[in-house]
């Protein structure tokens, strides 16, 4: 039977819980064991896929087309967890449920009520996002404890221990131990009241994770033992890493947190955990001295978040390249307005995917930055979309040429609605989403990548390449070199005579893995490395946002 870890958080949000559970995932595969990860979400949406990234950063997808928090992306590049639909529900869609269900006459004439209605449909969810297989199920809980939105969740896992057998669920709560500069102090007490709240519901954790910006003492550890019930060796300190979020499994196992967790769900617990190859990538890492830099030129760049998986794809191709990729974040609206000169000196342009109007042309007037410069451009989603207006308007000739997303009465709408979108007026989960097939040109530059001429990639969107200008594109340089089979639909474009020109309309950073670089991320750091070595140094812009 499948056991239960459910990792909570106290004191403050963003505090790396999901990075947390990532690790203590790739540990326990590291075990041997098979694990499945999912993520509770208290917000009422049913989804973040219409939340704006300021508010929740990326909006994660999966292989069988769920919008998901980007949390399930830590899940993903730190193990081989299977995620799906049931990876992330939230209250809304919880609630949505039990609603649909009651409007059924499923109740019966019922009263319909938080407990035990919801918290079964909760309890139910947590079944089915343990995976078929599964020695170990690790289930999230989003939020802060002490939140109302909270509540129903974990009164929902605190009935489903009390439903399991001793042993079969370990709760691991993350806190804070805040460091109050005047005074030199780790503080104590917010981790103390955080556990107290946890403990007034009934939940008394076994485990505490301790985040923490100074070392720990073992004194500390002795009065958090003391005032919060947990055994001091169950009290483990998770300082903030100096260099990498990969990091943090090769710490956490340093100071046992691996054997704490196998011991309390009776596995194995006297062998070490196989982090070799890890920590011989973070070694690498750590000396590598050559460096490439490549601007990121976005819509939502004041937040890190929001691009979270492209940073991180980038990352992940800097160490297959051996050398490390320096970000240079710049507002698509600030190219507009102050120029290409804020482009000065990088060696690589990636325009990712985004919604909206605000900032396109200014994406456009970088795109063709980098193509006449010549310099590396990697496009992504509406990076891709705006690739191919830049080069209908400039190369082709085609005045106005648009997309019918923004411009409506556009002279030449190179990229249109497709098909089944438009008679659809729901924004919620209604996009092209998920994993589709692609099949690539033989011979072409992102065949010469991926070593194969058929792909599946994971895909958001709801304009595409309009076919009615294939043959214009087609008679120019720049090559249509990837389409979905079974529609037809234009996926890649690409520039062979230009160092790197491509652009891709699916979202490759989904599954580019930190021992298992996404191949375009790995090409284009290659070219930008290239670019790199192969000029002199350019004075470095200071407009970096």
């Amino acid at each position: 039977m499948v056991k239960h870890i459910f990792v909570t958080g106290g004191v403050v949000s963003s505090l790396g819980k999901g990075l947390t559970s990532a690790a203590i995932g790739l540990i326990l595969e590291r075990r041997g064991l098979t694990v499945s990860l999912q993520k509770l979400d208290p917000y009422i949406n049913v989804d973040p896929g219409t939340m704006s990234p300021f508010q929740h950063g990326e909006v994660y997808v999966t292989d069988d087309g769920a919008e998901t928090d980007l949390d399930l992306g830590h899940y993903e590049r730190y193990t081989h967890a299977k995620l799906t639909q049931s990876s992330n529900f939230t209250t809304g869609k919880i609630y949505s449920t039990v609603i649909a269900k009651e409007r059924r006459g499923d109740y019966l004439g019922r009263t319909v009520q938080v407990i035990p209605h919801i918290t079964d449909a909760i309890k139910e969810a947590i079944h089915e996002g343990a995976a078929e297989g599964a020695d170990v199920a690790i289930t999230e809980i989003g939020g802060t404890v002490g939140d109302i939105e909270s509540l129903p969740f974990l009164e929902a896992v605190r009935q489903f221990a009390l439903e399991r057998p001793k042993g079969d669920v370990l709760f691991l709560h993350v806190t804070l131990l805040p460091y109050l500069r005047a005074s030199g102090e780790l503080k104590t007490k917010p981790t103390q009241q955080s556990v107290g709240k946890l403990r007034e519901i009934g939940i008394q954790p076994d485990i505490l994770v301790c985040r923490t910006e100074q070392p720990m003492t073992q004194e500390m550890a002795q009065k958090i033992s003391m005032f919060c019930n947990v055994r001091p060796e169950a009290v483990v300190e998770e300082r903030d890493v100096a260099y990498s979020i990969y990091e943090v499994p090769v710490d956490l196992c340093r100071l046992g947190l691996d054997k704490l967790v196998v011991a309390h769900l009776g596995f194995e617990s006297d062998t070490e955990t196989d982090l070799d190859d890890w920590s011989l990538m973070l070694a690498e890492l750590k000396s590598v001295e050559k460096t490439c830099e490549i601007a990121v030129v976005g819509k939502y760049i004041q937040l890190h978040d929001a691009y979270k998986s492209i940073y991180e794809s980038l990352a992940h191709a800097g160490y297959a390249n051996r050398c490390k990729v320096k970000l240079r974040k710049i507002s698509a609206e600030d190219v507009l307005v102050k120029g290409t000169e804020i482009l000065a000196g990088v060696d690589g342009v990636l325009v990712p995917g985004g919604f909206g109007e605000r900032g396109i042309e200014g994406k456009i007037q970088a795109i063709r930055w980098a193509r006449e410069q010549d310099l590396p451009f990697f496009g992504i989603c509406l990076g891709m979309q705006c690739a191919v207006i830049e080069y209908a308007r400039h190369e082709l000739g085609l005045e106005g040429a648009h997309t019918l997303e923004h411009s409506p009465h556009s002279p030449h709408p190179v990229i249109s609605l497709m098909a089944d979108q438009r008679e659809i007026d729901q924004k919620g989960g209604t996009m092209r989403l998920g994993a589709y097939d692609c099949e690539l040109d033989p011979g072409t530059r992102i065949h010469e990548l991926y070593g194969c001429t058929r792909i599946s990639e994971r895909h958001r969107h709801r304009f595409e390449f309009n076919n009615d200008y294939r043959d214009q594109f087609a008679a120019s340089t720049m090559v249509l070199s990837g389409r979905n089979p079974g529609r037809d639909l234009v996926e890649i474009i690409e520039i062979p005579e230009h160092p790197f020109f491509i652009g891709v309309q699916f979202h490759p950073e989904f599954k580019s893995r930190p021992l298992n670089p996404h191949p375009i991320f790995k090409g284009f750091v290659g070219a930008a490395l290239a670019h790199a070595n192969g000029n002199n140094p350019a004075p470095v812009c200071e407009t970096v946002l």
